[in-house]
Formats: C-alpha cells, structure tokens, sequence
C-alpha cells in the first residue's frame, strides 16, 4: 500500500522547468532513494513535497488510515501536520537554542493547552510542557544527543548537528521522512554510522522514508528502490542492482561506473 504518490508533478519557473512530469510512489515502511546529478531538480521535488513550492501542475496525494488527502499548494506546518517531515541539504537548525530546545520546538504541533494556560503557567500547561520533554530526550537519547541537551546547537559538531536535524524532524511524529543529503560533510566512518542509524530509525519509528544523497555506496547499501532525476524528469527507477546497470542511469552521471557502489 503506498504512503505517498506523485502523479504528473511540474513546477516552472518563468521559462525554466525544474521538475518535468514526475509520477512516483512511496509504499508503506518503504525505503526510496532518490539520485541525480547536481542541479537535476531532486531538491526542488522535495520543496514541492513538503510545501516549500506550489506546483505548476500535478497532484501530491498522501494516503494513510483508508483515506487520501491532496497535498498539492498546502502550505509547510500544514503538509508537517500531515505526516511529512524533512531535513535540510544545509543544516537549518536554531543555532542560538539549546540541543533540547531544538527538539521540543518540534513537538508543540501536537500541544492541547491555549495562550491562557501557557500565559499563567496552569497545571495544564506544566503537564503537557513536562510530557514533552521527556519525550524530547527520550529521541536525544535515541541519538546519542542527551548528554549535551544544555548545550547550545551551533556548539555541537558538525555530524552531531545533522543527527539533531533528524532528531527535530522526527520529534513531529512522521509517518514519511525526507532526508536531503543527510551525509553531506560527513567522513566515511560518520557516514557508515548514518547508513546504521537510517535503517535503525526506519525500523524503530516504522516511517517510509526518500533519501537524497550523493554517496552510492549508502543509497544502494540501503535502499530498496531508486528513483533516478535528470533535468528534472525521471529517467529510471528500480531496485539498486538495477540501477547500477541502467545504460542511461550511468550516462547521466558522465560515464561514471556505479556496477561497484555499495560494495
């Protein structure tokens, strides 16, 4: 059963054509990379997913619980609070926020009490504030963060700064997450330790999640189907053994040899 579907999604700007027809699925607790060459409109697919742009046409259908809801020209809290959580290709945290601050941010889409309670500091407010921060460190622990919960975000390095990007997204209780190019900056032994954490995360939270990345070795490590962008049209899509051998997949990256990525 599919989580999300894309059918015939385009978005222009003036004469430029980022995203051309693009028709893809993500199934239930499935795992999708998406790949392409610099500029080939992957980040622009995912602005257009969660609300960052409105398409130009094409629908964006969320399905979940039976139902299906169109999520074509909501805006970004309103598609969040739906279920799409994403990260940043650069790392967009509040900086000047403490770790936990960062996270428990992201968890009051889902608070009860109003402006009164939280004005006055009833036993409402300081309940459900209360609930939230145990829940806020429970996912800092998950992420190896809660020993630096007091610390301030823009002190953290910078593979720590990523995994509490991750620890925001998920902190809005997803049911598909977007990573865009989590691994990036990262050296190899930070980015073998994302490769693990990815597919812990998807086992533990039971997400759907689509991966923009530019290191083969972890998307076909990981990955159970690929979608391939260039000029922002999809160009193929199939399982990593099927990828690597596409003829017009390897064209696209300028004859660049992907039959041993992942190994």
């Amino acid at each position: 059963m599919s989580n999300l579907s894309v059918k015939k999604l385009t978005k222009s700007f003036g004469g430029l054509t980022a995203v051309s027809n693009v028709s893809m699925e993500i199934k239930e607790g499935e795992l999708v990379g998406l790949i392409g060459p610099n500029g080939a409109g992957k980040t622009t697919l995912f602005n257009l997913l969660t609300g960052v742009y409105t398409p130009s046409s094409g629908t964006i259908t969320l399905h979940e619980n039976g139902a299906s809801k169109s999520l074509g020209g909501l805006k970004p809290y309103t598609i969040c609070k739906n279920g799409l959580a994403r990260t940043f290709q650069n790392i967009r945290l509040f900086k000047d926020l403490t770790v936990l601050d960062n996270v428990r941010i992201a968890m009051h889409k889902n608070v009860k009490y109003g402006l009164i309670p939280s004005f006055f500091h009833l036993p409402s407010y300081k309940k459900e504030e209360a609930e939230l921060i145990e829940k806020s460190m429970e996912l800092l622990k998950i992420l190896k963060l809660d020993n630096k919960k007091d610390e301030l975000a823009r002190n953290l390095p910078y593979g720590e700064q990523r995994h509490l990007e991750i620890a925001r997204a998920l902190a809005t209780d997803p049911t598909i997450l977007l990573l865009d190019e989590p691994a990036a900056g990262m050296n190899p032994a930070e980015t073998s330790q994302l490769t693990e954490l990815i597919s812990w995360i998807r086992e533990q939270f039971k997400l759907s999640i689509l991966l923009i990345e530019h290191d083969m070795s972890l998307v076909m490590k990981i990955c159970e189907r690929i979608y391939v962008l260039d000029y922002g049209m999809v160009i193929a899509c199939g399982t990593p053994d099927e990828i690597k051998t596409n003829k017009r997949v390897i064209e696209a990256y300028l004859g660049e040899d992907l039959s041993n990525a992942g190994n």
